[in-house]
């Protein structure tokens, strides 16, 4: 029996990526680099601080990895701010509330900030709803990296048998798999070109799950290692 549900937050809860695109595309432009629509493909799920120690690598950037990371987080929150038309995804709510309403614990597991997930929460009220908030920010690897939703099955003191993942991206698929956590993929038409075929189940919109469903669900054992 599922007693806990971990969810991604960006492109999950709500689509901030075409903020985040907008920010870190302006940053490159800022920077004088050039990074293609596939290499940017491959940052989805993962902390922003860790795409920034990639880049700087790459491109040899003299600024600090927690400067650039600043600088980010400053474009995508004017983005954020300004958006008012920005809102949670078709479905996402009324999932949540069944689910509690069910007594379903519910943890996010976000590769955000935590200043980025308390934005998010505090603008959608959606605080009385979960019992922990987790950030990559405090992982030294991100997803594809296990350790994010290893840490929030633990907070939640629920075996990771009994745990499910809602995750977009292939990045955050692979880690849930990694942590042997039956993972529900998400096929956000936001996330387009996520690679989700290593998820027990595919999705595309949040009306075909149900608490009842959910809690019903047996995993079976289907993983995948961090190198595939």
């Amino acid at each position: 029996m599922i007693r806990t549900v971990i969810f991604d937050m960006d492109g999950v809860i709500i689509d901030t990526e075409p903020l985040h695109h907008h920010a870190f595309f302006t940053q490159f432009a800022e920077l004088g680099i050039a990074v293609s629509a596939a290499e940017y493909a491959t940052f989805l799920g993962g902390s922003t601080r860790n795409v920034f120690q990639r880049l700087k690598a790459e491109f040899g950037l003299p600024q600090d990895v927690e400067s650039l990371l600043l600088r980010k987080r400053e474009l995508f929150n004017k983005s954020f701010d300004e958006d008012a038309g920005l809102d949670l995804l078709p479905g996402v709510r009324g999932l949540i509330e069944d689910l509690r309403a069910n007594d379903v614990q519910l943890v996010l597991a976000s590769s955000a900030s935590k200043a980025t997930i308390a934005r998010v929460f505090r603008r959608f009220e959606l605080g009385p709803y979960f019992t922990h908030l987790v950030s990559g920010e405090d992982f030294e690897r991100s997803k594809p990296d296990p350790a994010i939703f290893r840490h929030a099955a633990a907070l939640a003191e629920t075996p990771t048998a009994e745990c499910i993942v809602i995750e977009d991206s292939a990045n955050g698929v692979s880690a849930a798999k990694a942590a042997g956590i039956y993972c529900v993929g998400y096929a956000s038409p936001h996330s387009a070109g996520q690679d989700l075929h290593h998820a027990d189940r595919i999705i595309q919109h949040f009306s075909e799950l149900t608490a009842q469903e959910i809690v019903g669900i047996r995993p079976v054992g289907k993983s995948v290692g961090q190198g595939e």
